[in-house]
């Protein structure tokens, strides 16, 4: 697959590392700032451009890499579907349902894939989950959990855009947590019900939340909680915890920690113990799970259809974490809507 890249940032190395190894090429980039894109496509061997418009039009191009902050997701999403060509966006889908909803049906009205990279699905224990909490080996499911306890230090939110409403929709819930978001929606399915509690800035110089807290009520009927900062020093491995009528699942970074069980007869769990987390670097992250999950998208393209972590699945997380940030605002809790976007 060739791959058109907008935005050459931190993010936008690990994709590279990713494509290298699974044998994309990305044959066009583009940032901003001028020097700094030439620099890193003569990293990659791929072509610098300097807009955006001319990556979504490219002839080389198969689908377009957007990996930019996510309040410019929609504007090359049109001229990409316009020419043909599938996208693939960086988490957040958006900052708002409303643009994220009509990415979502403008790139279906073209006949084109969109992606939203949530790559954590394709962690070892996060598919092993997939499969075993459906195939009823932890029983009813009555409670889910996830817990974000990160750090990040004053430097990290040096420039005025960090942690804003305008340009990244908020802080720790949507930049960092929205990871463990769409992990649970994936496992546990709907969330009907939320009521979140926050602090803005209470460590940092941001207007957002670096701190924030939301009780769940699922579709099925289990409760959960979603503890989400960038507050806590040093930082603390990320936890999604999972009990059900027959046992208990913990995934600690991106591995499955903990499985008590009882008279469990299924494969073998991949326990493990050795975690990576990005508690305190945001780089500490591993790569094969983008490997895995741009493969997937690659196949999706290839067979015409949607992918694991479609735009929808990309627009159910964000709606969570709005509706959050609503019951923050309006100190109630709220039911989110039933139904299509």
């Amino acid at each position: 697959m060739r791959v058109g890249l907008i935005g050459c940032g931190a993010i936008a190395q690990k994709h590279i590392q990713a494509y290298q190894n699974i044998g994309f090429q990305v044959t066009v980039c583009t940032d901003v700032r001028e020097d700094f894109g030439e620099k890193f496509a003569a990293g990659c061997g791929a072509k610098f451009v300097k807009t955006f418009a001319e990556v979504c039009t490219h002839p080389e191009v198969d689908f377009i890499d957007v990996c930019t902050f996510p309040d410019f997701r929609l504007q090359p999403l049109k001229l990409a579907a316009d020419a043909g060509k599938h996208i693939q966006v960086q988490k957040p889908i958006a900052t708002n349902l409303e643009t994220a909803g009509e990415m979502v049906q403008y790139a279906n009205s073209k006949g084109v894939v969109l992606n939203c990279v949530s790559q954590h699905r394709f962690d070892d224990s996060i598919q092993f989950l997939a499969k075993a909490i459906p195939a009823g080996r932890l029983g009813k499911i009555i409670q889910a959990d996830a817990y974000v306890k990160w750090y990040r230090s004053a430097e990290y939110y040096s420039r005025p855009i960090k942690g804003s409403w305008a340009v990244e929709g908020g802080g720790a819930l949507i930049n960092q947590a929205v990871h463990q978001v769409d992990m649970l929606l994936h496992l546990i399915g709907r969330v009907k019900e939320i009521y979140g509690m926050w602090q803005l800035g209470a460590l940092h110089k941001i207007e957002s939340e670096d701190v924030i807290n939301a009780m769940l009520r699922f579709a099925g009927g289990a409760t959960g909680v979603i503890q989400a900062t960038t507050a806590i020093w040093p930082g603390y491995s990320e936890r999604i915890e999972i009990h059900g009528t027959k046992g208990t699942a913990v995934v600690t970074g991106d591995k499955l920690t903990t499985w008590d069980v009882q008279d469990d007869a299924g494969d073998p769990p991949p326990l493990a113990k050795d975690t990576m987390s990005g508690a305190s670097d945001p780089m500490a992250i591993p790569l094969t799970p983008f490997e895995r999950q741009f493969r997937e998208f690659g196949d999706a393209i290839r067979e015409k259809r949607q992918p694991l972590t479609s735009g929808e699945a990309g627009y159910r997380a964000l709606e969570v974490v709005v509706t959050t940030y609503a019951s923050c605002r309006q100190g109630r809790p709220i039911t989110l809507a039933e139904g299509s976007l």
